[in-house]
């Protein structure tokens, strides 16, 4: 029997919160402050992606993966900072980070995460 698919925030394109089974997908998610360093664009997405697990019933204890996306490797040393005051140290995800030239010139970091419900 198959579980249904839940879907939040939807549009034409794509939803900001998909949940199957039990697991939490969230959409890439990118910093509104582009003008804001790394480690300024990184805190206000991880703000985001609290917001959007608490809308789907769970939290960043329950983080399964994370995918993080920088447009500049050299810079990764203050997405990591951000990302080490926000994270649970005691249920941290799978993760990786590559660098990627991201939607446009001033995005420096995009996460998409999974987390079960």
């Amino acid at each position: 029997m198959s579980s249904n698919i839940v879907r939040h925030q939807s549009d034409s394109r794509l939803s900001r919160i998909v949940i199957h089974s039990g697991i939490v997908y969230l959409v890439g998610l990118t910093a509104d402050d582009r003008s804001a360093s790394m480690k300024a664009q990184t805190a206000e997405v991880l703000k985001k992606i609290d917001e959007l697990l608490k809308l789907a019933g769970t939290d960043k204890s329950r983080l399964l993966s994370a995918m993080i996306y920088v447009s500049d490797m050299r810079l990764k040393p203050q997405m990591d900072e951000a990302w080490i005051a926000w994270i649970d140290s005691s249920n941290t995800p799978v993760r990786a980070c590559v660098e990627a030239r991201l939607g446009t010139a001033d995005t420096l970091v995009e996460i998409m995460v999974v987390a079960a419900q």
